[in-house]
């Protein structure tokens, strides 16, 4: 290898792991203990704290710095860097100008390869929140299918069950998004005629991918609220399609932290009033029962209803 060639080895290798035996990194480089001296001396000089360690063979730490040297990244964590860097230029923090200038420096020395990962990620990606990692690749694939509008052959399993062989899912790909701990696939499902929302870890991409398409508007054409939507079984604006008024005999204060993104008014030092809203009217009703205090319905007529038919199959479960 080259010297440059050689110290990024070297670099890449102190931080993989903490400590490093001299013969050791010597046989991993195919150089001599003394080859390798020397160029930690040039780490040293380029501004990386590279410190000696004691004992039976010697060897050598990476500790952190005073300064910012030059970064070693590898491909996967170049893309991550820049698919990050955007993110945190869109959230209003003020860190916002440092990352915009970091990420116009990352992507002026990112391969075109690398730069067009990253572009399509973060073209591609709406995160409403954290989520828990899918495999990379499916990542990849996705965003570029997003970027260059090439519909996608998939199978999607359901919860719980085995994938089943089968005619492949044809879907046109709209967005990913981060929401609740997973990511989602928002698209065009062609075998429905109709917006779709696909836990990505339980897709299986087949291949090869299917024909390209023309990208369609999705509805209301706010991707984060068409996903928030479709979680509160709306079809249509980001809103609980059931909503209710009641007068709980608690205190504010009792009541306010389980409503979630309900409202709450004081009626005095232990009453308040709720407006809250859920997916159907059985579940908003078994959702107010839970406050074990004394619950009157002002409105509308479903919710009351609703309360009653609950009541009476509680009762009924009580009885067995």
């Amino acid at each position: 290898m080259s010297t440059s060639a050689r110290l990024l080895a070297l670099l890449s290798l102190l931080q993989a792991r903490r400590d490093w035996p001299g013969p050791l990194l010597a046989q991993r480089l195919d150089v001599s203990p003394r080859t390798v001296r020397r160029d930690v001396e040039r780490l040293r000089e380029m501004g990386y704290r590279v410190r000696s360690t004691r004992g039976l063979d010697g060897g050598y730490r990476l500790e952190a710095g005073s300064q910012l040297p030059p970064l070693l990244l590898d491909d996967e964590q170049a893309v991550a860097l820049a698919v990050a860097l955007g993110a945190a230029a869109t959230t209003g923090a003020e860190v916002r100008d440092a990352a915009e200038r970091a990420l116009a420096t990352l992507r002026h020395v990112l391969p075109e390869p690398l730069r067009r990962r990253a572009d399509a990620l973060e073209a591609a990606t709406t995160a409403v929140g954290p989520a828990d990692p899918v495999p990379a690749e499916l990542l990849d694939r996705v965003a570029a299918a997003v970027r260059d509008r090439v519909s996608l052959r998939m199978d999607h399993r359901a919860p719980g069950a085995e994938p089943v062989a089968g005619p492949a899912r044809r879907v046109e790909p709209h967005h990913l998004v981060a929401r609740g701990g997973r990511w989602y696939l928002v698209g065009w499902d062609l075998d429905r005629d109709d917006w779709r929302t696909f836990r990505l870890d339980r897709v299986r991409l087949r291949t090869p991918d299917g024909p390209r398409f023309v990208p369609r508007e999705v509805p209301g054409g706010d991707v984060a609220a068409f996903v928030s939507a479709r979680f509160k079984g709306s079809d249509g604006p980001d809103a609980w399609p059931c909503r209710g008024e009641v007068v709980v005999h608690l205190p504010v204060a009792r009541v306010a932290p389980f409503v979630g993104d309900g409202l709450v008014e004081p009626l005095g030092s232990d009453r308040c009033r709720v407006l809250a809203g859920s997916w159907s009217w059985t579940a908003l009703a078994a959702s107010l029962g839970r406050f074990d205090a004394e619950v009157e319905v002002v409105g509308p007529d479903e919710l009351r209803s609703a309360c009653a038919a609950l009541a009476d199959r509680l009762s009924r479960a009580a009885r067995v």
